[in-house]
């Protein structure tokens, strides 16, 4: 029996993406920028099973009906492209908080599209593995790689595809995760943008903003400047969320907590600490920081925040 595992990692958008043009294909309206991360990640292995159906496991359980779908719709999609009927068993391991706004569905389906790709000897590049990836889930496009990836938008399914810009920065840049809430959001992230594109009256400026930002994204980290990537990573942070709290009705994916930490990071780059946040479709935080200041930064949040879970993260590799 040939059993193929693949191991993805999470990623956290410095440049955001929201908002799809195509649904079915996962186009997004704009390009966006992110960083994989070392301590989130995915381990998806399959097998082809004699069945009438798959079978879907996640975390050792077989899976609740709502992730089955998603995942035996990307199954469908690989056995179209085929020519296969072949039922399929997958085996997910998440070693992140799924749905939790840590990015559990990027690091889940690169994982996936990795593990079929070996299953079924397709043998993609890395950039067609970015595209197939994105068939399941937008942001998986970029955790195919490691460090700094960019996901070109694209026209059509051939043209949105993830580029690495730098898999193994020389940056001092360190993360710290701080998860406050680990259970799932009320609200998914595809609902979510969904009713953003579709009622935010500010939703027509954002892909100037993302254009604006990517730009002085790409040429901070040609520079090395870690104080700009974090501030603008920030602001980038912060337009996004303007979306949805001028949805209408208005919505938030942040809790008291969140606001809270927000303030500590003020405080902290008050102090003169390197310290900037980012935060994606969920309540939890990720504070950008350098090497030299991430013991200080950590032992602040710790002591404000006994209750939150605090991880310290670096760049990580792409899939494997």
């Amino acid at each position: 029996m040939i059993m193929t595992k693949t191991t993805a990692h999470t990623n956290i958008a410095l440049i955001k993406y929201w908002g799809k043009k195509d649904a079915a294909l996962h186009l997004p309206y704009t390009d966006s920028l992110s960083l994989t991360l070392d301590g989130y990640y995915t381990t998806t292995t399959t097998h082809f099973i004699d069945a009438a159906q798959d079978e879907i496991w996640l975390d050792h359980q077989l899976a609740d009906a709502a992730f089955a779908a998603r995942v035996e719709k990307f199954l469908n999609l690989v056995r179209t492209l085929n020519h296969s009927q072949k039922r399929i068993c997958v085996q997910t391991i998440n070693h992140v908080p799924t749905a939790a706004g840590l990015a559990s569905s990027a690091s889940g389906f690169a994982a996936l599209a990795g593990s079929l790709d070996k299953l079924f000897q397709m043998n993609l590049s890395k950039t067609d593995l970015s595209r197939l990836a994105r068939r399941g889930s937008g942001s998986a496009t970029r955790s195919i790689f490691g460090g700094f990836v960019q996901w070109h938008q694209g026209t059509d399914d051939a043209s949105s595809f993830a580029e690495a810009i730098d898999e193994n920065p020389n940056l001092p840049i360190r993360l710290l995760s701080v998860v406050v809430n680990n259970q799932e959001k009320k609200i998914t992230s595809t609902k979510g943008m969904l009713q953003a594109v579709e009622t935010s009256p500010f939703y027509a400026q954002w892909p100037q903003v993302v254009q604006t930002d990517l730009k002085s994204m790409l040429q901070a980290l040609r520079n090395h400047d870690l104080e700009l990537i974090g501030q603008i990573a920030e602001d980038n942070c912060l337009a996004m969320h303007a979306l949805n709290w001028t949805s209408r009705p208005a919505f938030t994916y942040f809790t008291a907590a969140t606001y809270q930490i927000i303030n500590l990071v003020h405080q902290l780059r008050a102090q003169g600490y390197l310290a900037y946040y980012t935060i994606d479709a969920g309540p939890n935080v990720k504070i950008i920081t350098s090497i030299a200041d991430l013991a200080q930064v950590q032992a602040r949040v710790q002591a404000n925040f006994p209750q939150a879970q605090v991880t310290k993260l670096k760049p990580g590799p792409g899939i494997r």
